[in-house]
């Protein structure tokens, strides 16, 4: 498995956009870079991120073009997904039931060879137990010398805390989206750059 997309962009946010799509790079594969913990400001740009990676490997595996400059997509099975919040309440299944109840669907069915893509893990619970959560997920999906290890994750989260497990895990990196604070303003560069990010402007 192994995910490589040059000049990447989403094509449907692209499309109805009125301003120019910023184009970004993507670099995933099962023995270097295997997982990603993507952080950064609300509103710069990491779910548009995540979801573009995924939409470029189903389109390409679907024979379609891809929206990049240039695209090397490895032999991937599946794209899970956890994004968003929704709830059941009819059911009796809160946001964060939901949450919990995918992210064990994506643990039990996914394998070596497939593209997960996770957004705020975690978020619908108290602080640390929402770090908890999303601190043995990442583990988790790292898979050690286990079923799952190879498989290649994007992360985005909140939990600054996470970045420390670049330092811990072997296949693990870090990634943010750049911010610049000018004139008492913080502009939102819509790149991601290598390095993990100190804060998510949620207050400003």
């Amino acid at each position: 498995p192994r995910l490589k997309l040059v000049g990447s962009r989403h094509p449907v946010i692209e499309a109805i956009s009125r301003s120019a799509f910023v184009p970004n790079e993507v670099e995933l594969d099962s023995e270097e870079r295997q997982i990603v913990i993507l952080t950064g400001p609300n509103m710069g740009g990491k779910s548009t991120y995540l979801r573009q990676a995924a939409v470029a490997v189903i389109m390409a595996r679907a024979g379609s073009f891809v929206a990049a400059d240039h695209a090397e997509i490895g032999d991937i099975d599946r794209v899970f997904t956890r994004v968003g919040a929704a709830d059941d309440i009819a059911r009796g299944e809160s946001t964060f039931m939901v949450e919990m109840t995918e992210v064990a669907n994506i643990l039990r069915h996914a394998t070596a060879s497939s593209l997960v893509i996770l957004d705020e893990v975690g978020r619908g619970t108290a602080t640390f137990d929402g770090l908890s959560l999303a601190w043995a997920v990442v583990e988790a999906l790292h898979g050690g010398d286990g079923r799952l290890r190879g498989l290649m994750v994007l992360f985005a989260t909140h939990y600054h805390e996470l970045t420390d497990l670049a330092s811990r895990l072997s296949r693990v990196g870090n990634a943010s989206v750049a911010v610049k604070e000018w004139q008492g303003h913080v502009l939102f560069l819509h790149r991601v750059v290598p390095g993990p990010s100190d804060r998510s402007y949620g207050i400003h």
